[in-house]
């Protein structure tokens, strides 16, 4: 098979979404919206903090998009293992991630993605999940400011109570695809 045959049978028949999921109690919920945004007809893949990948069981989010998560960069001249995002969900996003974000630092995969993404204008939504004690600090204020400036879609979940074991019953996945395709419920 030549390569351009092979590169076309490995690109998705749906648009594909990059899952950037970070370092949170909650992350191992992460199925949720990939089971969502795949009823909705996007192909996934996951892109993972360091810290995010300690929170998920790797094997299931792999079995389920059909892809690898992605945590650190390719060598050169490495395959790409995912297609090119039409969009981007980073759920949940912590305050670190947020704040480094905003800040242009890219001192990760995840934030070397989003970063680049505001460049090649991919579409990004962003589900914060941090506590009350977290979003007080004014920097987490003016990172959501910048993100919104830049474009950033930005979820309206509100901070749970530090150290309540994130209330994660609350966190609506399926938001971020609200966000990305307004004109289509999550599921449709």
């Amino acid at each position: 098979m030549s390569d351009l045959a092979n590169q076309s049978a490995q690109q998705p028949k749906n648009p594909f979404l990059y899952v950037v999921v970070c370092g949170s109690g909650i992350a191992g919920e992460v199925g949720k919206l990939i089971t969502a945004a795949q009823e909705a007809n996007w192909d996934v893949g996951v892109v993972a903090t360091p810290q995010g990948l300690g929170f998920m069981d790797a094997e299931a989010v792999e079995a389920r998009t059909g892809y690898p998560i992605r945590s650190a960069w390719r060598a050169p001249g490495d395959p790409r293992p995912l297609p090119p995002a039409d969009a981007i969900a980073v759920a949940p996003a912590t305050f670190n991630t947020i704040n480094k974000w905003a800040a242009g630092i890219s001192d990760t995969l995840a934030l070397g993605i989003l970063c680049e993404a505001y460049g090649f204008g991919i579409p990004t939504a962003v589900l914060p999940y941090l506590n009350a004690a977290q979003a007080a600090h004014p920097a987490y204020r003016q990172s959501l400011d910048r993100l919104r400036d830049m474009g950033i879609l930005i979820g309206t979940h509100e901070p749970h109570r530090p150290k309540a074991d994130g209330e994660a019953a609350l966190f609506c996945w399926e938001e971020a695809l609200e966000l990305l395709d307004p004109g289509r419920p999550a599921g449709q």
